[in-house]
Parts: C-alpha cells; structure tokens; sequence
C-alpha cells in the first residue's frame, strides 16, 4: 500500500471499553496518536441501585472531545456507518466484542490488537491472570495485526516484563500488573504505530505450534484453602484480587482476602473483608 503523504493525519478509529483501554489511550495521546472516532460498549445499569453508567472509555472521550459510537451489536448498519469513511487503521484494546471480517477488511491498514502477553503465549481470555497463577518469572505485552481467529494475528512489536527477579513472594496483583502492561502497550503502540502507518516495520506470523491457551475463570476458582501450599495461595490471591476474588469460608461466611504477602515460605494474611461487614486487619 503506498505511503502516507508527509504531514497528513492518519485518520484512526479506537476500540475499548474498560480501564485498562483508558490507560493505553493516555499513552497514545502522550505520542501525540488521538483517534478521531471512540467505539466502545453501551451504558450499562451497575450496582445494586442499577445506575447508568458509561464505560471508562466513553468518559475520556468525552473528556477529550472525541466522538463516539456505542452499538449495541456490530450489524450492517454499523458497519455502513464505518463504511461511509475513509480509514487509515483501527487500534482495538480489550473492546469486548468479537470483529467480523467485514469490519476487520475497513481501514486500509487493518487492526492493531494490544494483548497483554508475549503471544502465542497465553492467548484467551485471562492472559493476566495466568502467568502469575503459573508464578511465571516474565511476560509481556505483543503488537497484533488482528485477524479472524482468537489471539492469532501477526506481531508486528512486543515487548518483556519481568515479574518478579529474587523472590516469588515479588509477584504483583492482577490489578498491579494490568496497568503496567497497559502503560507499557501504549507506548509500544505509540511508537509502532506510525512505523507501520508508513510501511517501516513488518508484520510476522507467530509460531502457532507454540500457542498455549488461558480460559475465563469462575468464582469458585478463587476460592483459598488455608492448609494448601503457600506458594501456590499466595498466587491465587494476587491473581484474583479483582474478580473473582480471592477468599475462604469460616462459619458458612465468605471472606474476602484483600491483602496478603509470603514470609520464610508462609502465607501472611494483612487484610480481609468479611461477609456483611468492612475492611479489617486479619489479626
């Protein structure tokens, strides 16, 4: 495809909807990449007294002037309204809806997918999650030419992480880890995305036999047994401190663990969140 002409403005459609896309969006913006178009997901009611609310995304568009679309399912009419203009390339960040080929063939450059692991490692749904279930000592976040097929597009970038360097009990919380690969994306986007808006890097197939898959998770996967390895419930209480959450039963109660750390090979728990109740020290 031929080059961009000097000066000209790409024009870039995002897609994302929770806090992690948000994240990356600040880092664009820090490259000076501002998409003209924000799609993301529609209001949702949240809580118990079911309020509207808008997906992080659609706030700082809003913030930032930019307009959005927020449909409710990627049908025909959607994609005429796409249609309608001439794109340069779409950038897709934990939208939350699978892509169509017909929307995957709009802009003239495709789509360029952000996945929070070093792929083909850990596609799926949990790629978060997994490597600090496994006590991995290293991930990283991959650039996707995305295709039709889950987590299985071309890398046109990737960069490494590492987790923890002395000691496991180094590990970060899901919640740790998810901002850092999304302030470490953004930049890896911020910096390939004009590289590849003007034909200065290439896009190279993953080495499919070596792809490995993580699942989504259920509340009862969370679920701490005391008197197991240390180790290994340390782990789960880092990986599970958003959802599903981390915790054990006493007297027929859920209890939360809200904090908890490794010392000479024991789990120390700090803070907990009783059933019904507030936030407390364990002790």
């Amino acid at each position: 495809m031929d080059k961009k002409t000097p000066n000209k403005k790409p024009k870039i459609a995002f897609l994302g909807s929770p806090e992690l896309a948000v994240t990356v969006l600040e880092e664009l913006k820090k490259a000076d990449i501002t998409p003209s178009l924000i799609i993301t997901q529609p209001d949702k009611k949240v809580g118990r007294k079911l309020v509207v609310t808008s997906p992080p995304v659609k706030t700082w568009a809003d913030e930032n002037n930019i307009p959005t679309l927020q449909p409710e399912k990627l049908d025909e009419e959607f994609i005429n309204k796409l249609k309608s203009k001439n794109w340069d390339l779409f950038i897709l960040v934990a939208y939350g809806k699978i892509i169509p080929q017909e929307i995957l063939d709009i802009p003239a450059k495709g789509i360029l997918n952000l996945h929070p692991s070093l792929l083909p490692k850990y596609r799926g749904a949990t790629p978060i999650h997994s490597p600090i279930l496994n006590g991995d000592t290293e991930t990283g976040v991959s650039i996707v030419l995305l295709d039709n097929k889950l987590d299985h597009g071309a890398i046109l970038a990737q960069e490494k992480l590492n987790l923890w360097r002395n000691s496991i009990s180094e590990m970060p919380t899901e919640s740790q880890l998810e901002k850092t690969l999304a302030q470490l994306g953004g930049k890896l986007l911020g910096g390939s995305t004009p590289k590849w808006l003007n034909n200065e890097i290439e896009a190279v197939g993953q080495n499919h036999e070596e792809a490995t898959f993580c699942n989504k998770f259920k509340s009862t996967d969370a679920l701490i047994d005391l008197e197991n390895n240390p180790q290994e419930n340390f782990l789960k209480i880092q990986a599970f401190n958003k959802w599903p959450k981390a915790h054990y039963f006493k007297n027929n109660k859920r209890v939360l663990i809200k904090k908890a750390h490794l010392e000479n090979n024991k789990l120390i728990i700090d803070r907990i969140l009783p059933e019904g109740g507030q936030e407390i020290d364990f002790k």
